[in-house]
């Protein structure tokens, strides 16, 4: 199968660029290449997909029937199993990732997102029996049922479309709840081919998955203020989301917010120096360092800072750059030409106010590609430090002792990730357990997985994707209790 990949999916109906006021292109970021031109949805456009999804919610039996949704959560698994290398394809050329990585987080892993939300919603107890008390002379039985929390408006960027787009909607459809998706647009063609599939291949009713593309502020907005949306998802930048949190509350939504970081990975002065400085290297440079929870900052201790920077610019040396459709490439281009800039921008001001560029730091072209770049004896409070680069350029920053490290490792707005490589396996994961983020690493262990709770602490965000959690973000509690009749009277 090819895409035809350029339709919206609005109450079961694909309409395609013909039937769109107007369009907006997607290129390819590696090479510049047109890929095809995405309907801009307009502030209508976003109306009628809420619209589509309240009928949904309110008038059909999707929010109570488990084994519709179970069935068809079991097909869109298979659906995407089936045309998975079409969307291969699809995500390397428009994402810019490179073809080995979508055999892990672009892709492959994802997928298996669905299988893990159908597997729990077939298991998921919705009902929590809290037993009898005596109140008031009578006695009464209470318990609490779950039930589906309505309309939910996604909204993606574009880093990790695939994983995003299905870690927001097949948790949110296991629970019962209708969707309006909003892809980004930057790779408005992968969140659209998502919406085709389901449209052509699944079960899944008229409007309960609705599918838009735009440009448009406006539309993003619409989706964060309509009074029949009841939950928002958001994955991108921290000011975005405040914004974004600011626009729900006329409304009190339900707000679950995904948004920046700036980890840092803690080297011990027992650590493998050499193992962990090629893993340092290659962690930032991964997707281009377009991921919000990738290590971004290296403390070191001081008294080892020099030799530890040339061991990561040798393993910086090793990260193979280029065309992204090669398996051998390990780094491919930045998504657009502003990305490049404002990365280029934050480097050369690292420079200005006291950083060591050791490498890097030189734009590539063709195409939106950025060297992989090293800066030394950073100062833990300069922009480079503390702001979100996007971008493959790591900032090592000298520590005194272990709670030193710790206090520049928390001295930061943001709180998702972090990294602590040590020997001493106990005294890491006490390290880790003062560093004030939502998730962490040990010695290289992988906590990204369907069912591992993913989010932040500070401004990192609000909530949890993945697991049990990023279920129950999509569920409300309604607490019951009634009159247990005396024994011998009627039930």
């Amino acid at each position: 199968m090819r895409f035809k990949g350029k339709a919206q999916l609005i109450d079961g109906v694909l309409l395609g660029t013909e039937t769109a006021s107007s369009t907006f292109p997607s290129h390819n970021p590696a090479t510049g290449d047109l890929l095809g031109h995405a309907p801009d949805a307009t502030k209508a456009d976003a109306e009628a997909a809420i619209a589509a999804a309240r009928r949904a919610f309110d008038t059909t039996d999707w929010s109570t029937d488990r084994e519709l949704r179970l069935r068809c959560l079991r097909r869109l698994h298979t659906v995407l199993d089936e045309h998975r290398e079409e969307l291969r394809e699809l995500t390397i050329a428009e994402v810019g990732a490179p073809r080995q990585l979508t055999h892990g987080p672009q892709l492959d892993e994802p997928i298996t997102i669905v299988r893990y939300y159908a597997d729990l919603l077939e298991t998921y107890d919705f009902t929590e029996d809290l037993g009898e008390i005596d109140s008031r002379g009578r006695r009464h039985h209470r318990w609490v049922e779950k039930e589906p929390a309505g309309v939910v408006a996604a909204i993606l960027p574009y880093n990790f479309p695939n994983q995003l787009a299905l870690a927001k909607l097949v948790p949110a459809l296991a629970a019962g709840c209708t969707v309006v998706l909003k892809g980004a647009p930057q790779t408005p063609l992968t969140t659209l081919a998502l919406g085709e599939l389901i449209a052509e291949h699944t079960d899944i009713p008229p409007g309960v998955v609705n599918v838009l593309s735009s440009s448009r502020p406006e539309t993003g907005e619409v989706l964060t203020t309509h009074p029949d949306v009841d939950v928002v998802t958001f994955t991108g930048a921290t000011t975005t989301g405040r914004r974004i949190m600011a626009a729900a509350a006329d409304t009190v939504k339900r707000v679950f917010l995904e948004l920046g970081g700036k980890s840092a990975m803690i080297l011990l002065e027992d650590a493998d120096f050499a193992k962990s400085a090629m893993f340092a290297a290659f962690t930032v440079c991964s997707h281009s360092g377009q991921g919000c929870a990738l290590t971004s900052r290296l403390l070191v201790p001081r008294d080892r800072h020099d030799e530890i920077v040339r061991m990561v610019a040798a393993g910086m040396e090793r990260v193979r750059v280029g065309d992204p459709t090669d398996p051998r490439t390990a780094m491919g281009p930045l998504i657009s030409e502003q990305q490049r800039d404002k990365v280029d921008g934050m480097v050369r001001r690292a420079v200005e106010a006291g950083a060591t560029l050791v490498r890097g730091g030189k734009r590539i072209d063709p195409g939106h590609f950025y060297e992989p770049t090293l800066l030394g004896h950073v100062d833990p409070g300069s922009e480079i430090a503390q702001e979100e680069v996007f971008g493959p350029v790591l900032a090592v920053i000298p520590y005194d002792d272990e709670d030193d490290a710790i206090r520049i490792a928390n001295n930061s707005r943001y709180g998702l990730s972090g990294a602590v490589h040590g020997a001493d396996e106990d005294r890491a994961i006490r390290v880790a357990r003062r560093i004030r983020t939502g998730t962490f690493s040990i010695n290289g262990g992988n906590f990204f997985a369907p069912d591992v709770p993913f989010g932040g602490y500070k401004q990192s965000g609000v909530g949890r994707e993945h697991g049990r959690s990023g279920f129950e973000e999509f569920l409300e509690e309604k607490s019951f209790a009634r009159v247990v009749p005396p024994k011998g009277d009627a039930a």
